[in-house]
């Protein structure tokens, strides 16, 4: 068991989504970055999709009330485990009352701490994540608050060397930084609309960097930059959209859809984040820039196909362990 001592702000259960309701208005939801929840997990053994909470702001305690294994992914929130530093992708054993702390991010943005067996609370639509708008899901459908409690779930015996081996930590993704960057690259795919924009709307687009603005949430990045104007019209009827679209309202702003991102809208799609920058785009912090690099479908495929040899490096790594003597 869990217990919630101190909050802090946004902070709830998410695992990697609902797929296949989008047709009925449900949105994905899930971890804004996949890839530290997915690391978090393999660290204890659990796997890549299991629940684990989603820290966006501290600070925050909980209070461990059984032993079990944790690993922290992600932002390095300056986290302590009964008084010593804990970094993220370390995983290690926490004791029965022993009391994990995170303060503010001292880099990025997110961190999700996994425990061994994965956060236990009712599955809905196939999946523990916590979808706000919707108030369903996660833990009562809702961010967490001081007094929660949550459970565990079973641990699974074939990974059990996981749970008693000595701590151990593995490299970051390699587009991690151990600072922040003055302004991270995000590989984007023209969308259909892109046309529709003015030249001197595509070159700044791609030219100039845009800031990360506090109005951004789970559902939408929104980024402050020069106007983006289309050449006439811009009127469409409202059609299907999805995380990584990047839409333009009328005030010529861009707006990057994240993970409880609405179902349809109606904007023109200037372009779309690649699949394997999204949890890039997910770590960065409110007022720093990004700029956009233009890529293909084949540039597309192949991050994710070293984002997925990356991750199997890690699963094939967690064979080797032995528990403690």
């Amino acid at each position: 068991m869990i217990k919630i001592i101190r909050a802090g702000r946004i902070n709830s259960v998410q695992d990697m989504g609902r797929n296949g309701f989008r047709h009925l208005g449900i949105c994905q939801s899930g971890a804004l970055d996949r890839t530290a929840l997915a690391i978090a997990n393999l660290l204890v053994g659990n796997p890549r999709d299991c629940a684990a909470i989603e820290f966006t702001l501290g600070p925050c305690e909980l209070e461990f009330t059984v032993d079990t294994r944790i690993a922290l992914g992600g932002a390095d929130f300056g986290a302590t485990l009964a008084g010593r530093p804990l970094l993220p992708w370390w995983s290690v054993c926490a004791r029965a009352g022993q009391i994990l702390k995170l303060n503010a991010a001292r880099h990025g943005m997110r961190t999700y701490l996994a425990v061994a067996g994965g956060i236990n609370s009712a599955a809905q639509l196939g999946s523990r994540a916590t979808d706000l708008q919707a108030g369903f899901g996660g833990h009562g459908g809702r961010a967490l608050t001081e007094g929660d409690a949550l459970s565990a779930g079973a641990l699974d015996k074939p990974e059990a060397a996981v749970h008693t081996a000595p701590s151990f930590g593995v490299r970051a993704p390699s587009w991690y930084e151990p600072d922040d960057a003055e302004s991270l690259a995000i590989r984007v795919i023209p969308g259909p609309e892109y046309g529709m924009f003015s030249v001197a709307a595509q070159k700044a687009f791609w030219n100039d960097h845009w800031t990360l603005t506090p109005q951004s949430n789970r559902m939408g990045f929104r980024l402050s930059g020069p106007e983006l104007k289309i050449k006439k019209g811009g009127d469409l009827l409202s059609h299907g959209v999805l995380p990584g679209v990047i839409q333009v309202p009328p005030a010529g702003q861009p707006i990057v859809l994240m993970a409880d991102a609405q179902t349809t809208g109606g904007y023109p799609k200037i372009g779309v984040v690649i699949g394997a920058d999204l949890a890039k785009l997910a770590q960065l912090r409110f007022n720093r820039t990004l700029q956009f690099v233009e890529t293909d479908a084949t540039e597309a495929r192949d991050a994710l196909r070293e984002e997925a040899l990356y991750l199997q490096q890690i699963e094939s790594a967690m064979h080797w362990l032995r528990p403690a003597k």
